[in-house]
């Protein structure tokens, strides 16, 4: 069952047939040709039960969120503030790329609409001040992955619904560890451009006028996440009723911006149906399999080989770790998570392991998979706004920053307190 499983999920996906849909056909056929039982008979209580959750309605508003600030010219703004700001760094606006992309993080909870923000601000730039695209592009791709870590992030949302962990505290943890890894890609691009200088581009200089008078441009995004992440950590509001005040602010935002109108409401709309449409399929999807490879034995399978390694807690860990890699060159990020959460969760946190803890490292691993090939969402959407270069630019330019996450990824291996301090100052 187990290679049936392994392989029909691998041949699927390489078919290009839809993730939601590849997880329910493999439940489908484990049921037909290895179950006793007919566990299809309780498709119905699976779907309904993985779906009726106050929890999972933030996920169509953060959407939605993020929606209206890419069509409201926000990014656009927050791009040329941050330049003044950072692009006297050693590679110049490569830094601008990866701080855009982490104040975008702090609102959007979206990877990929992250990525795709920021590859249309920047790449024109690129071209009309001779940067090297290389690093250029793998800098945005890169960026763009704090998107599920700094919070509110979408997959953090997922984790902890999967887990019953506490989403609050999931916020919390993978708020340090995304502002590090942010400061990592910072630190790693100024000092390749330092080695050899034609990686970067000229480095920019703006007076402190400048400077001052652009942070006026900031202000909508840090308001936004002051009011989201704010209203969360207060106790004044839970994650979805955060999600719908931050719409609203969004909206104000926008109006402010003169950029509401009835057709930028409509496009938005349509675009978070499209998204949380297809979050929702793999959600129900993932469910519907786990529930069959679970009454299979499948699950208890797997987990009693990892624990027949007759390895300690770390080796394990180490096992897992190598196991999320692998799995990441082959499968989308949320289908990667939804998939193998029930089976891994239970073996980290029987080792000793918090799941806290777990949920912002796996994080990191699936950031990873994000921009390595061949299914890394991140790098197609980047070369989407290239027109036509060669694709292998973007893959060369990201490996430094697969680089920087694996050196993250030891970081809260060896210190757990990275990721577990401020959900413990609750």
């Amino acid at each position: 069952m187990i290679p049936f499983t392994a392989f029909g999920l691998m041949g699927m996906l390489a078919l290009s047939i839809p993730v939601g849909v590849v997880l329910c056909l493999l439940a489908f056929g484990i049921d037909v040709f290895f179950s006793p039982f007919p566990l299809m008979r309780g498709l119905g209580q699976v779907v309904w039960s993985s779906s009726n959750s106050a929890t999972l309605i933030a996920i169509p508003l953060f959407v939605l969120l993020g929606e209206i600030l890419v069509r409201s010219g926000v990014a656009n703004r927050t791009y040329a503030a941050l330049d003044k700001w950072v692009s006297w760094l050693p590679g110049g606006l490569i830094h601008a790329n990866i701080a855009t992309s982490t104040m975008f993080s702090a609102t959007s909870g979206s990877s990929v609409a992250t990525a795709a923000t920021v590859a249309t601000v920047a790449m024109p730039q690129a071209r009309e001040l001779g940067y090297n695209e290389k690093l250029f592009s793998g800098a945005i791709a890169a960026g763009g992955t704090l998107g599920i870590m700094i919070p509110p992030s979408i997959n953090l949302i997922v984790y902890g619904f999967l887990t019953e962990s506490s989403i609050p505290q999931l916020f919390l943890a993978g708020l340090l560890p995304g502002l590090l890894l942010a400061g990592l890609f910072m630190l790693i691009t100024a000092v390749l451009c330092t080695i050899w200088p034609q990686l970067g581009g000229p480095q920019r200089h703006a007076t402190w006028g400048k400077r001052l008078a652009s942070l006026f441009d900031l202000i909508p995004i840090f308001g936004l996440f002051a009011a989201i992440v704010g209203s969360i950590y207060a106790g004044w509001a839970t994650p979805t009723e955060a999600a719908t005040i931050g719409v609203a602010i969004a909206l104000a935002i926008a109006a402010h911006q003169k950029a509401l109108s009835l057709r930028m409401i409509a496009d938005a709309l349509r675009g978070a149906v499209k998204t949380s449409a297809m979050i929702m399929l793999v959600v129900i999807g993932a469910y519907v399999l786990n529930f069959v490879l679970t009454a299979g034995g499948v699950s208890r399978a797997l987990q009693n080989m990892l624990n027949g390694l007759g390895f300690g807690p770390m080796a394990t860990l180490l096992v897992i770790v190598v196991m999320y890699i692998v799995l990441g060159f082959f499968i989308e990020t949320l289908s990667l998570m939804v998939a193998t959460i029930p089976i891994v969760v239970p073996i980290i946190v029987h080792m000793g392991y918090d799941k806290i803890w777990f949920g912002i490292l796996m994080i990191i691993l699936v950031e990873m998979a994000l921009i390595t090939p061949p299914v890394g969402l991140n790098l197609y959407v980047v070369q989407s706004a290239r027109r036509g270069r060669p694709f292998a630019d973007v893959m060369l330019g990201c490996i430094p920053y697969v680089l920087a996450m694996l050196l993250m990824v030891g970081l809260l291996i060896l210190a757990p307190q990275i990721a577990l301090y401020l959900p413990s100052t609750q």
